[in-house]
């Protein structure tokens, strides 16, 4: 057997390998996402960052509100929590402070997250809550079947806005970076590879992890589709200071252009290592014993 042939079979070996351990992390429940959509890739990057990271089941808390992404912790075996409309990220800051060793992933929509929780975001990135947050923007609300999202692009028509988007959109990216997220990050969902190691990055980051995906919706938008992305995206530069904070805004409010790739990572201390640091300091003062004031 000729050396290459060798190494082709050992490679094959090893991919049947992974996706078998990948399998294993799969939930109880089978995606309802529609085909092609976007979520299916994002939802992957999770698997691949279980395998990637050696994160069991139970070292995993997987957060999500309502939306088409809303079924998401069923889609996962690891413990999960379908939380209200908008009300992912306070939920998700309460099981890490209650257990600051696992691991918790948010997964939520833009209108999940950027209308009716979009007053959730700026506190769990100034608090730099020790999550991760994948915000799978498909610019749309695709389960109530095609209304306009905080992030439709002007002009877009839809079954609300059918002479176009009136108001402009919100940027994540630039939200995230002005109130305090420690790591800013956005992958596309037709990039997949690229993308597995954006959450990837974002998991193992010590902080809060703004992960922005373009998720295309295939059936209710037609505006934001791959073929537009892969026109319209382009990868950071490489070899970037990632704690300048300057060039991230920078680059996050550059008109026309979704920049893919890490915009911004910064190790600053977290709310639980605050926390816990009160919760020594109260003990001290009190002989070792919390008590109330």
């Amino acid at each position: 057997m000729n050396e290459r042939k060798r190494k082709g079979e050992i490679l094959e070996r090893l991919k049947k390998i992974k996706r078998k351990e990948i399998a294993e992390k799969h939930g109880i429940l089978r995606p309802i996402f529609c085909g092609g959509c976007g979520h299916f890739a994002a939802l992957h990057a999770i698997y691949n960052t279980m395998f990637d990271l050696n994160i069991s089941a139970k070292d995993l808390v997987i957060v999500s509100g309502i939306g088409c992404s809303g079924r998401s912790p069923g889609f996962v075996n690891c413990f999960g929590f379908h939380g209200a409309h908008g009300r992912a990220l306070p939920i998700a800051t309460g099981v890490k402070l209650a257990n600051p060793d696992i691991h918790v992933i948010v997964v939520g929509g833009d209108g999940d997250g950027l209308s009716i929780g979009g007053g959730h975001l700026p506190h769990a990135a100034r608090m730099n809550v020790n999550i991760t947050y994948l915000l799978l923007d498909n610019s749309i609300y695709g389960l109530t079947k095609g209304q306009i999202a905080p992030t439709t692009p002007y002009g877009n028509k839809s079954s609300t806005t059918p002479y176009g988007n009136p108001g402009k959109p919100l940027d994540p990216i630039a939200l995230s970076l002005i109130h305090g997220a420690t790591f800013v990050s956005r992958g596309f969902s037709g990039y997949p590879d690229d993308l597995n190691r954006i959450v990837t990055e974002g998991v193992k980051h010590k902080g809060f992890s703004m992960v922005h995906i373009l998720s295309p919706c295939v059936t209710f938008n037609k505006n934001e589709t791959y073929e537009k992305y892969y026109d319209s995206t382009e990868n950071l530069p490489e070899k970037r200071d990632l704690t300048n904070f300057e060039e991230a805004v920078h680059y996050s409010i550059q008109s026309g252009k979704n920049y893919l790739g890490i915009f911004y990572q910064k190790r600053e201390t977290t709310l639980e290592e605050n926390a816990l640091n009160t919760i020594h300091t109260v003990g001290k003062y009190n002989d070792g014993r919390i008590t109330s004031a």
